[in-house]
């Protein structure tokens, strides 16, 4: 009997992953090929020709192993939001990329929302704040600063529009990723003109939208021999990465609510329509299920404070260290200190802070150093970090009414059972993991099968292919040690907003 088999392509922030799986949801081979982004300052960037090299190498890997080239029914993406990618009208990018942790646009972002107003900025794109990471700044930054891009530019993409397009010549996106640029109109589903004739832009400048899990077309002969995939293999609308993530862990219904610590932290609450409380503070975009809506609390910078303070300070600890044990080798330092990290304090605001705070001119911050204060110390305090960050989203989800039992744990973050245990008993609130790490690349693979039409709908493509791993339940005792941890985290952030703005 023929097997059927689907690619799943995760391109993040330092690296492109990708799955191949089954329709029984089992991950029958992975593959990744990491990249370092180029940052200077507040810049941050990237030649865009590394995300379609990256991406073929990793297809190319999971491909090889199978003979019959025609059992791979259909390919999909999970893509970083906010990336902008300039092409012109063969398709070939104008610039390097401006990935999202970019954050020059500073002052663009304060004259869109001093034009349109906050309120309806976010009734019509969902985004309350106007940060410098949304791709509409951009444009009006490179129409500013670099006028004979902005001319040359025949189309503005995302990573995953990019992608497509270089599958099957086709200008495509989807209506979950084009939620992050500040130009799409998520309760009509459309562009949203008022903020293309600010920008100066056509929409014949933009993409086609797709629904997630739609057919755009089939891989083009060109690419055939560069990625081992059939002409017959289909190409699938995606999803933006923490809305593949959260469907890889089966987040899909009212309420439901996943954790993304990997680079960023993005948590994923979903809705069945839209919330009105502009008050909430909280990002709303669309989900990939059609008719579905989510609020996405996030941080800029999760996974990646552990992973600069690896680099920066742990040449010993990654001596002999092979993969990820590194991370190990680092956990269970921080394993050894109590609870509260002997009053060290962290913010891991390194480019800015998210929700709540929205602050782009935030930085980093440790308090409480002491002569007794050791490397150990510093590697707790980062991870009781990201759980006080995410604890402070859970409280802001309560005041709309929204209750939340249990999260899934997703990202690297979540091989860590320790903290996956201090986000439980920080955030009193049990954590699950996931069977499988690749959660994000395993959405996509997911929405590769819908579209090709062996499932229904996204809903029961999850129920099938799914499958739960632990949950970490919150120890009493401790939540209650964790009270004024989370209540000094809180109190920084908040003397310190004033001196962020002098």
């Amino acid at each position: 009997m023929k097997e059927n088999f689907f690619i799943g392509i995760d391109a993040g922030t330092t690296s492109v992953k990708g799955v191949l799986t089954d329709t029984d949801g089992r991950i029958l081979s992975f593959a990744m090929q990491e990249y370092t982004l180029e940052m200077q300052g507040d810049r941050c960037e990237l030649d865009a020709e590394i995300y379609w090299e990256k991406t073929r190498m990793v297809i190319r890997e999971l491909v090889e192993p199978i003979s019959v080239k025609d059992q791979i029914q259909a390919i999909s993406f999970s893509s970083q939001g906010e990336t902008l990618i300039c092409v012109d009208n063969n398709g070939l990018p104008v610039r390097k990329a401006i990935v999202w942790l970019d954050n020059r646009s500073i002052d663009e972002a304060a004259s869109i929302e001093k034009h349109f107003g906050a309120e309806k900025i976010f009734f019509h794109t969902g985004q309350p704040q106007v940060q410098p990471l949304w791709p509409a700044t951009r444009i009006v930054w490179l129409k500013k600063n670099e006028p004979s891009v902005f001319k040359k530019t025949y189309k503005f993409l995302l990573v995953e529009d990019y992608l497509i397009f270089k599958l099957t010549g086709r200008y495509a996106t989807e209506p979950s990723l084009a939620s992050s640029t500040l130009y799409y109109d998520i309760r009509e589903k459309r562009w949203w003109q008022p903020m293309l004739e600010y920008l100066g832009v056509d929409e014949e400048k933009l993409p086609e939208v797709f629904p997630s899990a739609s057919v755009v077309g089939t891989v083009s002969a060109s690419v055939t021999k560069d990625t081992g995939l059939s002409e017959t293999t289909r190409v699938v609308a995606g999803a933006y990465d923490h809305v593949a993530g959260a469907l890889g862990a089966g987040n899909f219904s009212e309420g439901a609510v996943s954790e993304t610590t990997g680079t960023a932290l993005a948590m994923v609450v979903t809705l069945d329509r839209p919330i009105q409380n502009f008050l909430i503070n909280i990002p709303m975009q669309c989900h990939a299920i059609p008719g579905k809506y989510l609020l996405l609390p996030y941080g800029q910078t999760a996974g990646y404070v552990l992973k600069w303070f690896k680099d920066q300070f742990c040449e010993h600890e990654m001596n002999g260290a092979k993969n990820g044990d590194v991370y190990d080798r680092l956990t269970s330092q921080a394993e050894k200190i109590p609870a509260g990290s002997d009053g060290l304090t962290m913010l891991p605001h390194l480019m800015g802070s998210g929700s709540p705070e929205f602050n782009a001119k935030a930085k980093g911050v440790i308090t409480g150093i002491t002569a007794a204060t050791t490397k150990s110390h510093f590697i707790r305090a980062i991870l009781e970090s990201i759980a006080c960050m995410m604890r402070r989203n859970l409280d802001l989800l309560k005041t709309s009414g929204i209750s939340v039992k249990e999260i899934k744990a997703l990202g690297g973050g979540s091989k860590s059972k320790l903290w996956n245990q201090i986000k439980a008993d920080i955030s009193n609130v049990p954590i699950t993991t996931v069977q499988g790490q690749e959660t994000a690349a395993f959405g996509a693979a997911l929405l590769a099968a819908t579209g090709a039409g062996f499932f229904s709908s996204i809903e029961s493509a999850c129920t099938k292919m799914v499958k739960l791993s632990r949950t970490y339940v919150p120890d009493a005792v401790q939540h209650q040690v964790y009270q004024p941890v989370y209540a000094r985290y809180v109190n920084l952030s908040q003397v310190l907003e004033k001196y962020w703005d002098a």
